[in-house]
């Protein structure tokens, strides 16, 4: 069994205040998580999305997890052994940004079996669309405060 997770993040200004949207999926059943904070960036919000995915999941599980964050994918499927073999650093010997993020996202990511998967964002995605308002509805709820 497969549990789906889509992730998005959404910053206003860059940064600025930020939210992160999740569905969950396991066999028809949905559950859908947003969150926001007030200074941010969108990356760091897309890597918040994604933790948030996965601690959710209570036991081991086998996930599907769909981004729109080539930085996300990019980071967990190329980078990060590289980051973790040179000190959390990067090819230009300079500390990674978003070490925080990426060490919490490492530490929840092998917990489970997970393909990730970049999906294109703003394309008519349908779970991808249903993350991204999440995360901006996270936004317009955090300002309204």
């Amino acid at each position: 069994m497969t549990i789906e997770i889509y992730t998005d993040g959404a910053c206003k200004g860059n940064p600025g205040p930020g939210g992160w949207g999740v569905l969950l999926r396991c066999n028809g059943i949905e559950k859908m998580l947003k969150g926001a904070v007030s200074l941010t960036t969108n990356n760091r919000m897309e890597l918040t999305a994604a933790i948030m995915g996965l601690t959710a999941l209570k036991r081991a599980c086998t996930v599907a997890l769909y981004t729109d964050s080539q930085y996300v994918r990019q980071g967990m499927t190329e980078w990060l052994a590289d980051w973790k073999k040179n000190g959390w650093r990067n090819a230009k010997k300079k500390p990674i940004k978003n070490i925080d993020l990426w060490q919490q996202l490492d530490a929840l990511a092998s917990r489970h079996q997970i393909d990730w998967h970049w999906v294109k964002g703003h394309s008519g995605h349908p779970e991808n669309d249903l993350v991204d308002a999440l995360a901006n509805q996270a936004v317009e709820e955090l300002l309204k405060e």
